[in-house]
């Protein structure tokens, strides 16, 4: 449930923050402070415009991580996990939903920094669901390691034997 809270949201907050770029930021963009700028951008490719023009392997790519990260997240075992795997299925949808419906196989981009490539909602959800699933994996794995001593060969201790160390 919690999973598809964090996807739903994401991907609602996505489209809603891309229909209002599309719409006000045609004219030109706006500036923010500094480098930053929000500035109407169409990309073709996936990250750094990497594979641009390749739509539908593209589509098919997504479909099967979305197929993927759904199976994987009946698995998750920790709240931050779940919201982490709910954002970076949330920001997939949403830069899918605008490859087929709304850009003509693009995704809307629309923050610009100057120093990176202009990005959406949706990429950052990806990359900061990504980090804390990330972390959250790393953690539970020393948890186990930490908190169940391993024989060598990395069994646990068999109930009520004593671990040496």
């Amino acid at each position: 449930m919690l999973v598809a809270s964090a996807a739903t949201s994401v991907l609602a907050l996505d489209q809603v923050t891309k229909a209002i770029a599309v719409d006000r930021l045609a004219n030109g963009p706006v500036q923010l402070i500094g480098p930053f700028r929000l500035e109407l951008a169409f990309n073709s490719g996936i990250a750094f415009s990497l594979f641009s023009g390749l739509t539908l392997p593209i589509v098919l790519v997504v479909l099967a991580l979305l197929a993927v990260l759904t199976r994987f997240a009946r698995t998750v075992a920790t709240r931050p996990a779940a919201v982490a795997v709910g954002m970076v299925l949330g920001g997939a949808l949403g830069n899918l939903a605008d490859r087929l419906l709304r850009a003509h196989g693009q995704v809307v981009d629309f923050v610009y920094s100057g120093f990176w490539p202009t990005f959406n909602l949706a990429d950052a959800a990806v990359v900061i669901g990504a980090a804390i699933l990330s972390v959250s994996i790393w953690r539970s794995g020393a948890r186990t390691r930490h908190g169940q001593p391993e024989r060598a060969g990395g069994a646990a201790p068999a109930p009520g034997e004593r671990h040496a160390g």
